[in-house]
């Protein structure tokens, strides 16, 4: 029977769903993988779940000539973690969870975007210090999001259900910086460069995939491109911002403030960000709700039969 290890627990439906065809085996522990067991991996399973952290490196198939494994399943769109090159060369495919994630991620972004213009978390954690002293005109008064201007750095599938979102929930103008023009069905204006786009809206909202293309786009000049007003939300990858930039441009109150969801150096978050009452950090729940977990593992079983039955797979990448 074809064997499959799971990275971590998933969900119980999308567990039963891949029992009801294969040989599977659940890894109880929630953190990434080491590299002895990716290697094994590798070496005494025909395909792996794998999910984010667990970093499938061109150095960890050069260690295993002959895998066994044939199919890298991934739980997740994102698959910056794999070297999908190096894996189409030791004869390993790769596929992915795409769509499952989009609206879930969009819905995160907004709520970043709310809690850090409207300063909620600061708010919050003085009612649970006790320091509220009641309600005056003047109190934690932050930025009125309806009608202003966003900037979708990335207009794909995330970016555009953030954009929609904006556009028919807030009534905000879109603006929009991407390598092509978009066909779009909603009103938007593609910015002629990223420093452009940064300086003439009043969020910028990041959803580029992750990897080396995107390694720090968002760095010190697209800060400081930004206007005094403007609050930076991260839900794509980590890297993607120059985090000790970021840290600058927070303390020296060059924006407005931040939204994270996503780290450089996830899950360490450094003692200077969460020092800052401008910024709003939530530990990487973009896609956390049960069912769209269960939509994106339900993918990620699909794939593995498509695969396994010689069929085409859904996902692949």
């Amino acid at each position: 029977m074809t064997r499959v290890f799971m990275s971590r627990p998933l969900p119980e439906r999308v567990q039963a769903a891949a029992r009801a065809r294969f040989d599977v085996t659940v890894r109880a522990e929630t953190g990434p993988l080491s590299r002895a067991e990716m290697l094994e991996s590798l070496r005494e399973y025909d395909a792996v779940v794998p999910t984010l952290g667990d970093l499938y490196d061109a150095s960890l198939f050069a260690d295993v000539p002959s895998p066994r494994c044939r199919l890298l399943a991934n739980f997740g769109v994102g698959y910056n973690h794999i070297d999908v090159d190096a894996a189409r060369a030791a004869g390993i495919a790769v596929s992915n969870t795409p769509g499952a994630v989009t609206d879930a991620t969009a819905d995160t972004a907004m709520t970043l975007m709310l809690m850090s213009a409207r300063r909620a978390g600061e708010g919050e954690r003085i009612v649970r210090a006790g320091a509220w002293e009641g309600w005056h005109p003047t109190q934690l008064l932050g930025m009125h999001l309806s009608g202003k201007t966003v900037g979708i750095v990335g207009m794909g599938r995330i970016g555009q259900a953030i954009a929609r979102r904006c556009h028919f929930g807030f009534g905000m103008t879109v603006a929009y910086h991407s390598r092509s023009e978009k066909q779009l069905d909603f009103p938007a204006t593609r910015a002629d460069s990223l420093l452009a786009l940064a300086g003439s809206v009043d969020v910028v909202v990041i959803a580029v995939p992750g990897g080396a293309e995107t390694n720090h786009l968002i760095n010190a000049d697209v800060l400081a491109a930004m206007q005094p007003h403007a609050h930076l939300i991260n839900i794509a990858r980590g890297n993607v911002v120059e985090e000790a930039a970021l840290i600058g441009a927070l303390e020296q109150g060059q924006i407005g403030g931040a939204g994270l969801d996503v780290y450089e150096f996830e899950p360490r978050v450094p003692d200077a960000l969460k020092a800052l009452e401008n910024v709003v950090l939530l530990p990487h729940i973009g896609t956390a709700a049960l069912e769209v977990r269960e939509d994106m593992g339900l993918m990620s079983v699909n794939n593995l039969v498509a695969f396994f039955d010689d069929q085409p797979l859904p996902n692949g990448v």
